[in-house]
């Protein structure tokens, strides 16, 4: 499965305005390193980003551990609101 992907499927599990949810892959100046963007709906990022940003980083560590075992690049996800 596509890191992009992989990111969206987690994200729209976790959402409730699934519409406003946009996920987007960025070339970055870092060799071997992927950026990921991810818009959410504002009243949704508590759900996303959890206490203490357990939830977001648990969906950092997935990710990464996804990429490695197919391209082995680092994966940077940025969460924001609109």
């Amino acid at each position: 499965m596509d890191l992009v992907e992989l990111t969206k499927e987690i994200i729209l599990a976790l959402v409730q305005n699934k519409d406003s949810v946009s996920v987007k892959e960025f070339e970055t100046d870092e060799e071997n390193t992927i950026l990921i963007q991810v818009m959410i709906d504002e009243e949704d990022m508590g759900r996303v980003i959890g206490k203490g940003g357990k939830i977001a980083n648990s969906i950092r560590t997935l990710v990464q551990a996804s990429s490695y075992l197919k391209d082995n690049k680092k994966v940077k996800i940025n969460i924001e609101s609109f």
